[in-house]
C-alpha cells in the first residue's frame, strides 16, 4: 500500500510510549472518514516513531504521510494498522486550521458513538458533547499529576464513567501540558465547567476524540484521547516539549 495521508486527532501518553490515531481520506458511512490507529508489530509506538525528519514530534491537527502496511484489528480496536516506522518517518503535509477546521469538526461527527461507548464494537469516535467539565490535579509532594474530563452526549451513547462527576482520564499530550501550565508550580486541584473551559481557551466550540483502552481488569475503559476546540488554542513551544518529557519520564518510571 502506498503511504497514506492521516489527519492526526490523537497524540496521547501511554505507560511505555505513546498512542496516535486519526482519519484517513477513505469515506466511512458512520464516522465520515475511516479511523486508523498506527501500531508496531511488537511493543508500543515511541515518540521517535512519530517524529519527522526535522526532529518535530507530530501534533494533533497535523496531516501527515505515514506508511501503513496492513490492517491489524484487535477487537474492539478494529482501527489498528501496522505501520512501518523504521523505513519511513512521518512527513508533515499541512495542518487543519482556520475556517477549514471549524467546518471539518462540525461535519465529521460520529453518527453512532454508542458503538464505542456502549456496545464496544469499535474503539474510536469524534463527538461534540452537550456538556463537558474538566479536572486537573497535581500533588507536588508525590509528583502525581492527573487530567480528567466528564461529558454528556446526545441520545443513548453515554458511558456511566464519562457522565460521572469524576469523569474519565484525558491522555492528550497537549491537554496534559496545558493543565500543568494552568496549575502552576503550586499544584493543587483545578475544576472547570464548560463555560470556564471555553473562556480560558477563547474558543467557540469543543469536540472530543474518545477511545477505549486496552483490556484492563477485564474491561475496556473510556478515555478522552483528543481535545479539539475551534479556533484551536495557542500552543507555546514548551507545551510540546513538556508533553515529550512527560512521555519519556513515564517510560523511565515504568
Amino acid at each position: 500500500m502506498p503511504p497514506q495521508e492521516i489527519l492526526i486527532l490523537a497524540m496521547t501518553r501511554m505507560r511505555s510510549g505513546i498512542c496516535t490515531a486519526g482519519f484517513t481520506r477513505e469515506p466511512d458511512p458512520v464516522t465520515g472518514l475511516r479511523w486508523v490507529r498506527p501500531v508496531r508489530d511488537f511493543g508500543t509506538v515511541l515518540p521517535g516513531d512519530m517524529t519527522d525528519a526535522d526532529g518535530r514530534l507530530v501534533q494533533c491537527s497535523d496531516v501527515v504521510e505515514l506508511n501503513l502496511v496492513a490492517p491489524h484489528p484487535d477487537p474492539p480496536h478494529v482501527e489498528d494498522w501496522l505501520a512501518d516506522f523504521v523505513h519511513s518517518r512521518p512527513r508533515l503535509l499541512r495542518r487543519l486550521e482556520g475556517d477549514k477546521r471549524a467546518r471539518f469538526f462540525s461535519g465529521h461527527l460520529d453518527r453512532a458513538p454508542e458503538d464505542v461507548l456502549v456496545h464496544y464494537t469499535r474503539s474510536l469516535c469524534l463527538v461534540q458533547p452537550e456538556r463537558v467539565w474538566a479536572r486537573f490535579s497535581l500533588d507536588t509532594y508525590s509528583g502525581k499529576y492527573e487530567a480528567r474530563m466528564g461529558f454528556v452526549l446526545p441520545g443513548n451513547a453515554n458511558h456511566p464513567r464519562a457522565t460521572s462527576q469524576r469523569g474519565v482520564p484525558v491522555t492528550d499530550l497537549k491537554w496534559h501540558a496545558l493543565g500543568r501550565e494552568w496549575l502552576g508550580e503550586k499544584g493543587g486541584v483545578l475544576e472547570l465547567a464548560q463555560n470556564a473551559i471555553l473562556e480560558r481557551l477563547i474558543a467557540e466550540a469543543l469536540y472530543l476524540a474518545v477511545g477505549l483502552s486496552r483490556s484492563w481488569q477485564g474491561e475496556y475503559w473510556p478515555l478522552v484521547v483528543g481535545v479539539h476546540v475551534v479556533p484551536d488554542y495557542e500552543e507555546e513551544g514548551r507545551r510540546t516539549e513538556d508533553g515529550r518529557r512527560e512521555v519519556e519520564d513515564g517510560r523511565r518510571r515504568a
